[in-house]
């Protein structure tokens, strides 16, 4: 069973943009962000970076809005595991061959 929590955005819109940002629980400790090495920016406000967060490295590619002039991550995204992160690695010429058949 599955359930929406929101209106979704259309493909072409940006966290950025509109007159809500997404909401962010504050926090008084920021390390794990300054941890963060930015691997690539995918689009104008994805990114994938390589964090450590709760003793845990993580790969993470998510939406970023700006906020007081600074780029703030967003709810959208996913943040793997090493394990999940190898996962999608060996399968990445499946990936790549289900992409040139749909193409």
């Amino acid at each position: 069973m599955s359930r929406r929590f929101g209106k979704r955005k259309e493909e072409n819109e940006y966290a950025s943009e509109g007159d809500n940002p997404p909401k962010k629980a504050s926090r008084t400790d920021d390390s794990d962000d300054e941890d963060g090495i930015v691997v690539c920016e995918i689009s104008k406000n994805r990114r994938v970076t390589v964090r450590s967060f709760g003793g845990r490295i993580m790969v993470d590619i998510r939406e970023f809005y700006v906020k007081d002039g600074k780029q703030m991550p967003g709810r959208k995204g996913i943040s793997l595991s090493m394990d999940q992160w190898n996962v999608l690695r060996e399968h990445a010429d499946e990936i790549d061959e289900a992409v040139a058949e749909n193409s």
